[in-house]
């Protein structure tokens, strides 16, 4: 299978804080990466740095078909705003070329209700918001699609739809997904891949393979649990 994405000595520094420090790895099509670590381990700086948004040095080649879709962990929206989850999607729509009727079909895949499509966005909860920003990344139909903890605001039957829902894309699609979790659980039920981090890369591999009690408290230290704090 070739690789979607090849990284090639990555590092990220903030004035005289470094971030991340000389990270390499290749992934290949269609795999689901989970990217774990402490608080302030750099896996949203990293995700950031794969979408080019911040400054790097080092060398991050994406294959040349790929279409990138992204879902971050929050936005702040103002609460006066008068756009709503419609609006947004039919921007983007207009702007990509998309026909409109896409926008249904992917609404209703995302079981998103027409009460909350004309929801102002400022008026919406975490876990709506959520939800309707991850429709927002599948109209374009990426074929990779990067999550800053996808499940964060939502409830566990929420989360398990949107964790489902990325498996089937995944089949019928072959896309390939990155996630950045807090949840061993999900790491082992969902991803292909894990890449612990904590500055630079500690483990990378199959989960059951990567993640053995010295990794995990070589990388959480001795009381190793995750939680949901956000980096």
């Amino acid at each position: 299978m070739a690789d979607v994405l090849s990284v090639r000595n990555l590092s990220v520094n903030f004035d005289e804080r470094r971030v991340l420090h000389n990270l390499s790895f290749d992934l290949p099509k269609g795999e689901t990466l989970a990217i774990i670590g402490p608080n302030g381990s750099g896996k949203t700086v990293l995700l950031r740095a794969l979408l080019n948004i911040i400054s790097f040095e080092g060398e991050i080649v994406w294959s040349p078909e790929t279409r990138l879709g992204y879902v971050p962990q929050k936005i702040e929206v103002d609460h006066h705003l008068p756009l709503n989850v419609a609006n947004l999607l039919t921007a983007k729509a207009d702007v990509m070329g998309i026909p409109r009727s896409r926008i249904k079909a992917t609404t209703e895949r995302m079981q998103i209700p027409k009460r909350l499509l004309e929801t102002p966005v400022g008026h919406l909860s975490g876990g709506q918001f959520q939800k309707a920003f991850i429709a927002f990344a599948l109209l374009g139909d990426p074929n990779v699609i990067l999550f800053d903890e996808p499940t964060a605001n939502l409830d566990q039957l929420s989360e398990e739809h949107i964790y489902e829902l990325m498996q089937e894309l995944q089949k019928e699609r072959g896309m390939t997904i990155i996630l950045v979790s807090h949840e061993l659980s999900v790491v082992y039920r969902y991803s292909t891949k894990v890449l612990c981090l904590n500055k630079e890369k500690i483990c990378f591999g199959p989960p059951e393979e990567a993640l053995d009690p010295e990794i995990l408290k070589k990388l959480y230290g001795p009381e190793h649990k995750l939680h949901h704090h956000h980096d």
